[in-house]
């Protein structure tokens, strides 16, 4: 359906509600769950919902929880463990304190932390960066039993998630999965804000986002978790532990309703929450994949896909008797969840399946252009061509005066640079770069005498109006007779 001013109406097609349907469906059933729910958001709203199998596991109990059988179909409303999907809420909150000043991601581990004094001294230098990225080294899971089966009450405090050889790996050279370095994070938040990590999350990422079925422990209405056995058609309930300290690495319940409005965020950005460029951040890749071509790699707190020759981010997650899929396409305003109440049997990216269905089917539109409602004269006189000596670059001007500095034909250099703060919050005349070759680094305008632009410094690379204009500082010096036809 279209309105009259051209636009969707966000309702899909029923021949794409039936592909979707399908899906799951085929998912369902191809992977023996007890049940299975799924939803896609497009432009910010939920715009497909849908649920197969029952709750009760097929045998009418009630998975030995108590408290009455969970039976009948799921819905968008019922809850479900989410598993690893918890970590990316505990990036969230980590970089908002990053984005308050309250931390570094370049800061050690233990400078917000104590750390146990028997432990390797290079665990307490690891950074919060690479405790998000997972690339700190550690040990994939905590001490003890198996930890997702077993009560937090075995791991009271953070030194008792250590064990004998806490670090694997050296410190930033691979991406190494830890559920300990997650558990470490939660206890980080719950340090610098004086609060439990989960009461921290209700109220300043659940409740802002109007999450109100995304608890820490399961409520009425949720599914019950099963093991369905590999070579029958027979289930087994499935404990359900509180994980205590390794609660942060993947104890949330959540809905599809409620993870549509985190994936409707994760997407587009919530000055409430988090911003579009910190969110941005945690989708780059954190560790240099080990391969140019890869298909996988990880963020900070977000894991990334390449799926239907699209690049997604999102989380998977699983727990005894639960597994919990999200993936976003933030590029084409598209996300997927599925959830289902099984300890296997869930395809991986299923949920990316069912985002692949529409942007296949229904390509969203790209946002209409519209022009700038007052540009900065100053900024719009930089604006134009710039020569990094014969190599020739455009520098745009973008919303929120970031400038966008890339070469001419599209092979080289390319970087967006955003205003950076001074000591009063105001802009100190210089920008950051924010992504590609020169992220981090500095880009000033310097000026002549006069007040007139002189050139670009760009990380003490020299961007001039002309190539290798002589009258700019170019390091090394231009041969004064200037550039001629022939080279001897």
């Amino acid at each position: 359906m279209v309105t009259t001013s051209g636009e969707p109406d966000g309702e899909l097609l029923p021949t794409t509600r039936r592909a979707l349907l399908h899906r799951l469906a085929t998912v369902q059933s191809g992977g023996r769950l007890p049940s299975v729910v799924g939803a896609v958001v497009r432009d910010g709203r939920t715009v497909w919902t849908g649920a197969r199998g029952t709750l009760d596991g097929g045998d009418g109990g009630d998975g030995g929880y108590g408290g009455g059988a969970a039976a009948g179909a799921p819905t968008a409303d019922t809850q479900y463990r989410i598993g690893s999907i918890t970590k990316t809420f505990v990036a969230v909150l980590v970089m908002r304190l990053r984005d308050e000043g309250l931390l570094d991601l370049a800061d050690p581990l233990g400078a917000h932390l104590d750390v146990p004094a028997d432990i390797p001294v290079e665990a307490r230098s690891l950074t919060v960066a690479q405790l998000l990225s997972h690339s700190a080294g550690l040990a994939a899971e905590p001490r003890g039993p198996w930890w997702e089966r077993t009560p937090g009450e075995l791991r009271p405090e953070p030194a008792d998630l250590f064990g004998e050889r806490p670090l694997r790996h050296p410190a930033g050279r691979r991406h190494h999965y830890s559920n300990l370095g997650y558990a470490l994070l939660g206890a980080l938040v719950a340090r610098l804000r004086g609060a439990p990590w989960d009461a921290v999350l209700r109220a300043e990422v659940l409740e802002p986002l109007g999450m109100r079925r995304t608890t820490l422990r399961p409520v009425e209405p949720y599914a019950r978790g099963w093991a369905v056995h590999p070579w029958a058609d027979a289930v087994l309930p499935e404990p359900l532990a509180d994980t205590g300290r390794m609660a942060p690495a993947g104890q949330l319940w959540s809905t599809v309703d409620d993870l549509c409005r985190f994936a409707a965020f994760l997407s587009a950005g919530d000055t409430r929450v988090l911003g579009a460029e910190s969110l941005a951040e945690m989708r780059a890749p954190a560790v240099a994949p080990e391969a140019a071509s890869w298909e996988r790699s990880y963020g900070l707190g977000t894991q990334l896909l390449r799926s239907g020759g699209r690049l997604l981010a999102g989380h998977s997650g699983s727990m005894p008797g639960f597994l919990a899929d999200l993936w976003t396409a933030p590029g084409e305003r598209l996300a997927g969840v599925v959830l289902a109440n099984a300890t296997s049997g869930l395809p991986p990216a299923s949920a990316a399946g069912l985002l692949g269905i529409v942007a296949e089917r229904e390509p969203s539109l790209p946002e209409p252009w519209r022009a700038r409602s007052a540009a900065d004269p100053e900024l719009l006189a930089l604006t134009g061509p710039w020569y990094w000596g014969p190599a020739a670059f455009v520098l745009r001007l973008c919303e929120g005066r970031v400038l966008e500095l890339a070469p001419v034909g599209g092979a080289g250099r390319a970087s967006r640079f955003r205003p950076a703060a001074g000591a009063d919050g105001d802009g100190d005349g210089t920008w950051t770069g924010l992504d590609g070759y020169y992220a981090g680094e500095t880009l000033r305008v310097v000026r002549g005498a006069d007040g007139s632009v002189s050139h670009l410094d760009l990380g003490t690379f020299v961007f001039t109006r002309r190539p290798y204009d002589p009258a700019a500082p170019v390091p090394g010096g231009v041969a004064p007779e200037g550039w001629r036809a022939d080279a001897e």
